[in-house]
This record gives structure tokens, sequence and C-alpha cells, in this order.
């Protein structure tokens, strides 16, 4: 049995959808890179973390 959903509510969850693969897509390296800073120990410096020149 198929929901009856007004237009403008298919619209809404459409933008819904659209904004959460947005963040999903472009947060989910900084968030791997976070956690793996976050559990190291010792834990670098942020700037070590991304530049590769840094020593």
């Amino acid at each position: 049995m198929a929901l009856a959903l007004s237009e403008e509510t298919r619209e809404r969850l459409a933008k819904v959808v659209d904004v959460s693969r947005n963040i999903f897509h472009y947060g989910w390296i900084p968030f791997i890179l976070y956690v793996g800073w976050s559990t190291s120990f010792p834990r670098p410096s942020i700037i070590k973390l991304f530049s590769p020149l840094s020593n």
C-alpha cells in the first residue's frame, strides 16, 4: 500500500535527502580523519596531520 503524500511533502523529502547526501559525501573523510586523530596516541598536531612537509 503506497503512502499518499502531497507534492509539497515530496519536495521537502527530496530536499532533505539531497542535503543529507551532500553532508554525508563531504563529511565522511573529515570524520574518519577525526576519529583516527582522536584515538591515536600520542596525538599529532593538526599541522602534522594535514601538511606532509612539516616535521
